[in-house]
């Protein structure tokens, strides 16, 4: 087995950092016997799938060799009738959704760029979209997981079955783990049937009050969006709810809610299907447009600190500038083009400070390498730190899988 290789360009650059080799194995084998002539040469390495989530995470602090899973791309077993599906890591999520089509079946995880994400790539980024409101996260649909440690030994985790909950551990390490404590191959994934139908019902022009008093009311009413998301529209906010499954369910879903709102004074509409495809290309350009991407993450309560105290001096630094709170989840999205890289960056720390003091935190997903230098991308370290560097050690005792990318310089 021969891994192709090949001189590191700019455009394998993680960071700015360009590696002098690239590897492209063809097979999960080729994958391990690379990571095992890597870990001989005692290479600094990093992996690789779409590059979609290259800008999350600190600049490498070290980089011999990056390892591209483009090529591990095959779908490795399907099961449809027990719901689960096993994919190599370099699959996207674009080709895995057409394979699971077929079947009437998809995988919950609506993270950005579908077209280019990788399933490794998800789960180690630990990516997603506004459906985790209603399908949880990687963590909640990884079933299992291949990979292969830094000293070349493959390894599994997990399981196919659903019922089965043994082994655990290893697939939910490896979650937003940012390609730090090993080579992910393979991930199982626990699948969901395609919806008979699907309907956004919008709500123009609330204020975060109201946008948080509607989602108490559904919550209370016992209503189950797959998602709300609330999408700024200069100080005010448009709020979709989306609901799926059978026509039946839907419509009265759709009906109650719309009941809900109009005894609140709220005004709202279901969106026809132009309409909801609207709207969602209004969310998808918040996560995926701009130079410069931040998460905020805050407890739901604080929704209106969010939007009227804390996001605003940070869009004032950003033109153009967008953002979308996913309400439910006490999750926020900016993004835009920096007007002032002083200015923004001093909005970042403002910003982060202020969240991190109501028991949030404010995390730099992409950023123009002149802010990076400026703007920790993580944040104060959280009080899990010790045992972090703890399994950094314990998977990566030489530390050259992805040195210096991880929250605390691990």
């Amino acid at each position: 087995m021969v891994t192709r290789e090949r001189p590191g360009t700019a455009a394998d650059a993680v960071q700015g950092v360009v590696p002098r080799l690239v590897l492209e194995p063809a097979t999960v084998e080729e994958a391990a016997e690379a990571m095992a002539r890597a870990a001989a040469q005692k290479l600094v390495i990093a992996f690789v799938g779409g590059g979609t989530d290259l800008g999350l995470g600190g600049r490498p602090s070290r980089l011999d060799a990056v390892l591209r899973t483009g090529s591990l791309s095959r779908l490795v077993d399907h099961a449809p009738a027990d719901q689960v599906v096993t994919a190599e890591a370099g699959m996207t999520l674009s080709a895995l959704a057409e394979v699971l089509a077929r079947h009437r079946q998809r995988l919950a995880l609506d993270a950005p760029f579908p077209a280019r994400a990788t399933v490794g790539g998800v789960v180690a980024g630990n990516a997603f979209g506004p459906r985790r409101a209603r399908f949880g996260a990687a963590r909640d649909l990884v079933l299992g997981v291949s990979l292969v440690r830094a000293d070349g030994t493959p390894a599994q985790g997990g399981a196919k079955v659903v019922k089965n909950v043994a082994g655990f551990d290893l697939p939910r390490l490896m979650v937003g783990s940012l390609g730090t404590l090993a080579l992910l191959t393979r991930v199982t994934f626990r699948v969901h049937p395609l919806p008979e139908t699907e309907a956004t019902v919008l709500f123009p022009g609330l204020d975060a009050e109201k946008v948080r008093s509607l989602a108490s009311a559904w919550r209370a009413a016992q209503l189950e969006p797959c998602s709300a998301v609330a999408v700024f529209a200069s100080d005010r906010l448009d709020l979709g709810v989306s609901f799926e499954g059978f026509e039946a369910g839907v419509a009265d879903q759709v009906a109650r809610l719309v009941e809900l709102g109009r005894k609140a004074g709220i005004a709202g509409e279901r969106l026809g299907a132009p309409g909801a495809v609207a709207f969602r290309a209004r969310h998808d350009a918040v996560r995926e447009a701009g130079s410069l991407r931040v998460k905020l993450s805050a407890p739901p309560s604080r929704l209106s600190d969010m939007a009227r105290s804390w996001l605003p001096p940070l869009l004032g630094e950003l033109s153009p500038a967008a953002a979308a709170v996913y309400p439910t989840l006490g999750l926020a999205f900016a993004s835009g083009e920096p007007a002032s890289g002083a200015g923004l960056a001093a909005a970042l720390r403002d910003a982060r400070a202020a969240i991190v003091a109501a028991g949030g935190s404010l995390t730099v997903c992409e950023a123009p390498p002149a802010i990076r230098p400026t703007v920790d991308p993580w944040g104060p370290p959280p009080p899990s730190i010790d045992l972090m560097r703890a399994l950094k050690d314990r998977f990566d005792p030489d530390r050259r899988l992805a040195p210096g990318r991880f929250v605390g310089g691990i």
